[in-house]
């Protein structure tokens, strides 16, 4: 098994939970604008921190990859497998957290 399918297997219900979430948001009246930013936002940022941080662990050998396993595409000395993790953990906390958050009942229309 390659690192591309393991990875698929947090990506894609990640992006399912993702789709439902920002579903729930519409549906709610909410503008997935603002959530989609912030998702952005910190996805770049914990992006780049797992670029620092994983080539400095691979440069000093505290891990290293199956070359059969990985597809030959690199970030540093990172393969780009190595940041599906992240990214998973970016689309799922927040839908998960948006998702168990309880929604305010919308509020009602007095008619005179």
């Amino acid at each position: 098994m390659t690192y591309w399918l393991l990875n698929l297997c947090f990506l894609l219900p990640a992006a399912v939970v993702l789709a439902a979430a920002l579903l729930r948001r519409r549906r709610s009246g909410l503008s997935n604008r603002p959530f989609l930013r912030r998702l952005g936002g910190t996805a770049a940022v914990l992006l780049a921190l797992t670029a620092v941080f994983d080539n400095l662990m691979i440069a000093v050998d505290l891990f290293g990859y199956n070359p059969d396993r990985i597809s030959g595409a690199f970030l540093g000395l990172a393969p780009l497998e190595d940041f599906a993790y992240p990214l998973a953990a970016v689309l799922l906390l927040p839908a998960l957290w948006d998702l168990l958050s309880p929604r305010a009942p919308a509020p009602l229309e007095e008619n005179p």
